[in-house]
């Protein structure tokens, strides 16, 4: 018998022994996918915090205010490159002086960039005044200037950098109430 004879009496044989072959194989794919248990991967509170977002409030001179949602490693940078970047009326000076781009935000936080000329005076403590210390970069020498800080709460609110907050002075400096409500509208963050 010839190659093309044998062929042609196996041929309908060799179909059926492929279609089984495939099954099989569809068979124990299945079996072995359907009979895995889910599992729930316990992420530790770094590989948690890395996926978490943060809402962070920015107004003022900016292309589009408002509250933005940011990855929790966002930079102030990246918050105005979502606003849009600052408006024609932004003072670009103070902003320069004022705002480290790097910085990195916290949840909760509220970053207002002025106009050109614009007075602070009498607005929240968000607001920073060109007279307030920046907590974030002032020297020991000018936080100690500060009615109720010595160089012992100096050097702790340095040690403590950075802050999103004023309020943090208390929980991470350790400032008293007292202390901070007396100082509150002297000093800033941005």
């Amino acid at each position: 018998m010839d190659l093309e004879k044998l062929l042609e009496k196996y041929k309908l044989q060799i179909g059926f022994g492929l279609v089984g072959l495939i099954l099989v194989g569809i068979g124990v794919f299945a079996v072995r996918h359907l009979e895995e248990k889910p599992t729930i991967e316990i992420l530790s509170e770094e590989e948690t915090a890395e996926g978490t977002t943060i809402f962070v409030d920015l107004e003022g001179a900016v292309q589009n205010p408002g509250v933005y949602e940011l990855s929790s490693e966002a930079r102030i940078n990246d918050l105005l490159v979502r606003a849009g970047g600052l408006s024609a009326e932004a003072d670009r000076d103070w902003v320069s002086k004022n705002i480290n781009l790097a910085q990195k935000l916290s949840d909760g936080a509220k970053i207002y960039i002025p106009l050109v000329g614009q007075n602070f005076e009498g607005q929240d403590e968000y607001v920073a005044g060109a007279s307030a210390i920046n907590i974030n970069t002032a020297s020991a020498a000018q936080l100690d200037t500060l009615w109720g800080v010595g160089t012992v709460r100096a050097e702790n609110i340095i040690t403590n950098r950075p802050y999103q907050t004023i309020e943090e002075l208390k929980t991470k400096a350790g400032i008293p109430t007292n202390v901070f409500e007396r100082i509150k509208t002297q000093v800033t963050v941005y």
